[in-house]
């Protein structure tokens, strides 16, 4: 591809002024400088995929109001992006299903393939690195049927060289090391660590599971990467999956590590890998000194311009790359001496009617679907509406889920998890056993029907709130709320523990009895292992029972 057209590319792309740092960015390489290039929470869609962002984004404290907790016109202003333009649809939800007619698709590996290939042959190869920030082997019908396998087939065709995770725990810690063996690049954790009785039966001379981080030398800049795996895996997830590793935030041996790579003076710019979540790095950007950039996921934010955060020592730029390969960043840094001169910031979306596909990643591609085409593409029912996840409070395609529960398992409630991952789909389009499937792909899917009392729903509720409107970001385990069928409740996120959910209202417009024990359907229970029917299963039979 020659320079003009390259230039033509990247500015259709998204390459415009208000995706920039103030200084004018450079195509190729500087003297000194190295690229790193950042993706994170693709949730193993290998197509390019329709996900809409949310409308209702809800921040606590002194996060309320600020990006990203602000939506629609309000992100359109602060950012500077014009009404109605293509950058507006990836970035918005504003008259999603119009502009995703207009503006079509994103991501699919093989686009993010052509993109990746076009700045690394402009920058030069040598010169750039590519990290992925996880969340990336998880989240299909074939990246489960297949243990994460068929991701890091794509991976390795993508060219990753560093990674951190948090789905890819769910195969089991087994299957994760097993996968790990295929994996051409580098897998970074410095903050799991071997329960004490594991580190005593192995009879290892270290509790650390995995390198907790790598030097990289890229055109005469040393940089240090840190991986920051997802820190409440056991938690937000079966613990059954890692019960011998031991996970957390680990300020303090982050801090350490910090130190220690500067007093040796083996990098010249320190980059943390981060799997915590947005409101998690800011926190900890504002704690731990020594950190230049945290490139971070799972939150699902697409930031178009860091946050920079002041501390004791200096300033962290604090980003966050979207989800569902959408978004591709590109970070330019420019340091010597142990000190970076300069940084520049880029994010851009990923539209795949403006890049053609790598033919070497649509060939394995279509080589990886091949076996499962048939039941992929099984037709269940047309969409009337709209039908997305991610949202605050409820998202369609989860209100769906919860129909399929209420009704296939008879249930007078149901609840669902408020994942932030599952495409979007077009009204009249066809559901698939494959959309079905981008919503629910989790190795533990099975649901349960039980019986419990309006005061234990409340708990529930209120539990989960916490987790979302906690005012310190540190006891916010990311998500959105809990989604529920057949009751309502109103919630204020101010509100102190305990008091946020009020109002608990059954179907027919009746309080909830707090003694009274309801039937309650829900799906991918963290806290046992239910025996029901997978949940994609429920929604299938559900599907095909409203659509005649």
């Amino acid at each position: 591809m020659n320079r003009r057209r390259f230039l033509h590319t990247l500015a259709a792309l998204g390459f415009s002024p208000w995706l920039m740092s103030p200084m004018r960015p450079r195509l190729s390489a500087s003297q000194g400088e190295a690229t790193l290039l950042h993706f994170t929470d693709s949730h193993a869609q290998l197509l390019p995929i329709y996900y809409r962002e949310p409308s209702t984004h809800l921040g606590t404290g002194k996060n309320s109001n600020t990006p990203p907790y602000i939506t629609g016109q309000a992100w359109l202003d602060f950012f500077g992006i014009p009404a109605h333009s293509r950058d507006a649809y990836a970035f918005t939800a504003i008259d999603f299903a119009q502009a995703a007619e207009l503006f079509g698709k994103m991501g699919g590996f093989a686009h993010l393939a052509t993109l990746i290939k076009q700045i690394r042959a402009e920058r030069g190869t040598e010169n750039t690195l590519l990290l992925d920030g996880g969340d990336t082997w998880q989240g299909s019908a074939t990246a489960l049927w297949t243990q994460g396998q068929d991701m890091i087939a794509a991976s390795n065709l993508l060219g990753v060289d560093i990674m951190t995770g948090h789905w890819e725990f769910t195969y089991g810690s087994q299957q994760l090391l097993a996968n790990l063996k295929q994996f051409n690049g580098d897998w970074l954790a410095q903050n799991i660590t071997l329960s004490e009785e594991a580190q005593w039966a192995s009879n290892s001379e270290t509790d650390a599971v995995f390198k907790p981080y790598q030097i990289k030398t890229i055109n005469r800049t040393r940089i240090a990467i840190i991986g920051q795996a997802y820190p409440y895996t056991p938690i937000a997830n079966p613990k059954r999956f890692v019960p011998d590793w031991r996970f957390g935030i680990q300020e303090h041996n982050l801090q350490q590590l910090v130190k220690q790579i500067k007093q040796t003076k083996a990098a010249d710019a320190i980059i943390l890998l981060s799997h915590n979540g947005l409101a998690i790095d800011l926190k900890l950007a504002a704690r731990v000194t020594g950190l230049d950039v945290i490139l971070g996921g799972h939150s699902h934010d697409a930031l178009p311009r860091p946050i920079i955060v002041d501390n004791a020592q200096g300033k962290t730029w604090v980003t966050n790359a979207g989800s569902h390969g959408k978004f591709l960043a590109v970070l330019d840094v420019q340091a010597a001496n142990g000190h970076v001169q300069n940084l520049r910031y880029q994010l851009v979306p990923v539209f795949a009617n403006l890049l053609a596909p790598d033919t070497a990643m649509q060939q394995l591609i279509e080589r990886i679907r091949q076996p499962y085409l048939k039941q992929l593409q099984q037709p269940l029912a047309v969409a009337e509406q709209l039908l997305y996840r991610r949202d605050t409070y409820s998202g369609t395609f989860d209100q769906l889920i919860v129909n399929a529960l209420r009704t296939v398992n008879t249930a007078e409630i149901a609840l669902s998890p408020g994942f932030r991952w599952g495409t979007t789909i077009l009204p009249g389009q066809t559901i698939s056993y494959e959309a079905v499937m981008n919503h629910t792909a989790i190795s533990y899917p099975e649901t349960y029907t039980r019986h419990l009392t309006g005061q234990q729903l409340q708990a529930i509720l209120e539990d989960v709130a916490d987790n979302l409107f906690n005012p310190d970001p540190y006891y916010q385990q990311g998500g959105d709320m809990v989604r529920v069928g057949g009751i309502s409740y109103q919630c204020n996120p101010q509100a102190r523990y305990g008091k946020r959910i009020s109002g608990l209202r059954g179907a027919n417009g009746q309080l909830l009895d707090a003694n009274k024990a309801y039937k309650v359907s829900g799906w991918a229970s963290v806290s046992d292992h239910p025996t029901g029917p997978a949940v994609a299963d429920v929604v299938s039979e559900y599907l095909r029972l409203i659509s005649g």
